[in-house]
């Protein structure tokens, strides 16, 4: 009893305000930011009690680098996308409607999304639901897009200034980033759950409004405000949000019943991840919220509209990841202070130092290698020169990395450096210091490492063109079967 009165308190918050609220709209639970960071499933009740039609978020991004599309291999932990999966098909069971999840994989590559797909199915076999899911692909052959670039369908962005065809045959996976029109195409041929393949964020969200007529500013842009799931409240950690699409406007509230939203932490979300906080662009248009109108409702509910989509040429944004070489890495810490106070002059003599002694002891062995010094506590994360004023640190940390052809050379270039890395005196007179080495052996490979390759669009006939679909229907008996 007590939980269903916690519930019904939750509800009477999400449905009633001192403002006359939006009606005849298309409402979306959009539960965490990404698969696998945590869900709630009173969060999803609450939005369920509150008339949600669909429920969608997001499972993917190039935030932590290349590898994850390389190798198709997810960041999260199967466990936690699993424990998150199984709230959101629950509550897509019990209410009937939709779910929505892109990128699956956090590259969105095939293998991701079938990885997601066998998760799913392990779900659905262990608590006996038996949804229709759409499996949506959109990773592209490498040799097809390097055709396309010959025959000029493909723009670099900037800092890119090439579509050379060569940059589409050296990548290893390359994807394309869909709109929301397959996720609407998936939905009308009766699926009840989707997994996406690469997506933009905001189409995910965006799809269902679309689908069920609500106005395309207003659909675009509460994509885009509630992507990350709870981050445009006030306590970005405590749950997701519930997005209320209208014709000319939306509305957004947190699903955390001590939550709330602020015209400010709405309207700085454009700012997120996007070069103009005005605009915003998306396969098939451009959202352009210059004139947009962020009211507070009441203390937790937001409201914006004056947002409006521009239709433009269909194109897909499109990643592409490749091996690049071997790492082996060392660490040292550092206080002496007369290094600490002339670090940088410390830095240039040890890289040529270190060059030098690779040329002298390898010499043609060592093939296309280099080496990587990372001074954290001074300028590691940007690179750029520390100001002159600037006292010097107590410590340094010091990054060694050695990037070459093989792991076995990376290792050689590390231990051919060695004894300069930690002995190296600041000036030659001096007496050989010994910096603090935290891990013995020294040496540490990394294994391989990735990179990103591209940076470009790709012009379509249509937002179906690069996209594949297949269905897999779980049977009464718990057996998928595949359309």
């Amino acid at each position: 009893m007590r939980e269903q009165l916690a519930l019904l308190s939750r509800v009477d918050r999400l449905q009633h305000s001192g403002m006359q609220r939006l009606d005849n709209t298309i409402n979306v639970i959009v539960p965490t930011g990404a698969l696998g960071v945590g869900v709630r499933e009173e969060d999803l009740d609450a939005g369920l009690a509150a008339g949600a039609h669909a429920i969608a978020c997001d499972a993917g991004s190039t935030d932590s680098g290349p590898a994850y599309l390389a190798t198709a291999i997810a960041k999260y932990s199967r466990a936690a996308v699993k424990s998150d999966l199984a709230v959101l098909m629950r509550a897509q069971a019990r209410g009937r409607i939709p779910l929505l999840i892109g990128s699956c994989g956090t590259s969105g590559a095939n293998a991701a999304v079938d990885w997601t797909l066998d998760i799913a199915l392990e779900i659905a076999r262990e608590q006996g639901l038996h949804p229709r899911i759409a499996v949506l692909y959109s990773e592209q052959v490498p040799g097809h897009i390097a055709d396309a670039a010959r025959a000029g369908c493909i723009d670099a962005l900037a800092p890119l200034q090439t579509s050379e065809p060569t940059l589409f045959d050296r990548c290893d996976r390359i994807v394309a980033l869909m709109g929301p029109e397959p996720y609407i195409a998936a939905l009308e041929r009766g699926a009840d759950i989707v997994l996406g393949g690469r997506t933009t964020d905001t189409a995910v969200l965006a799809a269902v409004p679309l689908m069920r007529g609500a106005g395309a500013g207003a659909a675009w842009h509460a994509g885009k405000t509630a992507e990350c799931g709870g981050l445009c409240t006030v306590r970005p950690r405590d749950g997701g949000v519930l997005i209320r699409v209208g014709k000319d406007a939306f509305e957004v509230e947190p699903l955390g019943a001590g939550n709330r939203c602020t015209p400010s932490s709405v309207s700085k979300h454009m700012l997120y991840e996007n070069s103009d906080p005005f605009v915003l662009k998306e396969p098939g248009g451009v959202l352009n919220v210059k004139h947009a109108r962020y009211d507070a409702v009441d203390g937790r509910v937001v409201r914006v509209g004056g947002s409006r989509f521009e239709p433009a040429p269909y194109t897909m944004k499109l990643e592409g990841a490749a091996r690049g070489g071997f790492q082996t890495l060392m660490l040292v810490g550092i206080q002496d202070p007369k290094v600490l106070a002339n670090l940088d002059r410390f830095l240039v003599r040890m890289q040529a130092a270190l060059i030098d002694r690779v040329g002298e002891t390898l010499g043609e062995q060592a093939g296309d290698f280099d080496i990587s010094l990372r001074p954290y506590g001074w300028n590691a994360v940007s690179g750029l020169p520390v100001a002159g004023a600037a006292l010097p640190p107590r410590e340094v940390g010091l990054l060694f990395v050695a990037t070459a052809q093989t792991q076995a050379l990376a290792t050689q270039i590390a231990k051919t450096c060695n004894p300069w890395f930690f002995h190296l005196p600041l000036e030659d007179e001096m007496d050989l210091p010994t910096y603090a080495f935290p891990f013995s052996p020294a040496e540490i490979e990394r294994g391989e490492v990735y990179e990103f390759r591209l940076n470009h669009v790709i012009r379509t006939n249509g937002p179906m063109e690069r996209v594949q679909t297949r269905f897999v229907d779980v049977e009464g008996d718990g057996r998928a079967q595949a359309r």
